[in-house]
C-alpha cells in the first residue's frame, strides 16, 4: 500500500470517527407530569368505556337520529310531482329527449348526391 492510499484511509476513518462523536445524546426519560390523580384517571377510564363510542359508523353507530322536518308532507309531494314531470337537467343521450329540431339552409338532393357519390368512391363535387 502506498503512502497516499494510506494517509487517505486514515483521514476517512478519523472523518467518520469525528461524525459519530456529534451524534444525538440520550437525555434519559421525561418525566411525566399530570394534575389529574390515579383514581381520577382511572374513574375517567370507566366513564369513557362505558359511554358510546363516537366514531363509530354503520350498524355500531346504533340507531340514527330521528330528523324532525318543518315542510309539510302534501308540499313535499307536490314538489316530487313537479320534479318528475319536468325535464331532467342532467340528463345524456337518450335520456335527454327529443333533440331539438335544427333549420338547415343546404339542399336536400344535394347532401343526396354527395353522399350517393361518396357510396360508389366518386370525387366529390366541390
Amino acid at each position: 500500500m502506498t503512502a497516499s492510499k494510506l494517509l487517505s484511509a486514515i483521514s476517512i476513518a478519523l472523518l467518520a470517527a469525528a461524525g459519530a462523536a456529534h451524534a444525538e445524546t440520550y437525555e434519559g426519560v421525561h418525566q411525566v407530569t399530570s394534575a389529574a390523580s390515579r383514581a381520577d384517571v382511572a374513574g375517567q377510564a370507566v366513564v369513557a368505556a362505558h359511554s358510546a363510542n363516537p366514531y363509530a359508523t354503520g350498524a355500531d353507530a346504533g340507531p340514527a337520529r330521528v330528523i324532525v322536518s318543518t315542510t309539510s308532507r302534501a308540499a313535499v309531494r307536490a314538489d316530487a310531482v313537479a320534479a318528475a314531470h319536468s325535464a331532467d337537467p342532467y340528463a345524456e343521450g337518450a335520456a335527454a329527449g327529443v333533440a331539438p329540431v335544427v333549420a338547415s339552409t343546404v339542399d336536400r338532393a344535394a347532401v343526396r348526391a354527395a353522399a350517393r357519390a361518396a357510396a360508389r368512391g366518386d370525387a366529390l363535387p366541390l
